[in-house]
């Protein structure tokens, strides 16, 4: 496996070695001692998340303030832009972004470490996205920063897409600056 800094060190794209024929393709999605060793420490993940979602949806951007949660993301069907932003008030990145894009092609996952907020809008038709999560999803300490949050500035590819498809939820996220973040 291959493993790409992004512009906020913490934050890695990584990407399977894959092997491919006519008959199909083969990689290894996950190998603890390999990705520990890529993220420079010891990651138990604790619960796997599966969602399908149509064209132009958009999810996020969630963290847990309490019961933190890192996660491995992919798109095993289809094609998403996918986002992490550092909320961590500590750190120099703070209020910044990364985005990638992750499709079922280029089979390229991002780990969106701890203090991080996470979010990822569809591009294709229809999306199959997977990961795994460091913390038991707990509602109670669930937080949503806005999507189009202006002083984050995240350029999302929805110019193609039109008004993205949000929750309630999302759509009644909070601004970075007042929202509860890390300190």
């Amino acid at each position: 496996m291959k493993v790409k800094p992004t512009s906020i060190p913490d934050v890695l794209v990584i990407e399977p070695k894959v092997f491919g024929d006519a008959r199909g393709f083969f990689y290894e999605s996950f190998n603890q001692i390999a990705f520990d060793e890529a993220v420079g420490r010891h990651v138990d993940f604790v619960q796997d998340n599966h969602s399908r979602s149509a064209k132009g949806v958009l999810r996020g951007l969630h963290y847990q303030i309490k019961q933190t949660q890192g996660k491995l993301v992919r798109c095993v069907r289809g094609a998403v832009f996918d986002v992490a932003v550092d909320i961590r008030k500590s750190s120099s990145t703070f209020g910044k972004w990364v985005g990638v894009e992750l499709t079922e092609d280029n089979h390229r996952q991002l780990w969106v470490p701890e203090g991080f907020a996470h979010g990822f809008v569809v591009t294709s038709e229809t999306a199959d996205f997977l990961y795994k999560t460091t913390d038991y999803y707990a509602p109670m300490h669930e937080r949503c920063i806005l999507w189009d949050d202006g002083q984050i500035g995240i350029k999302w590819p929805v110019a193609s897409i039109g008004t993205p498809r949000l929750s309630a939820k999302d759509a009644g996220g909070s601004c970075i600056g007042e929202a509860e973040v890390f300190s």
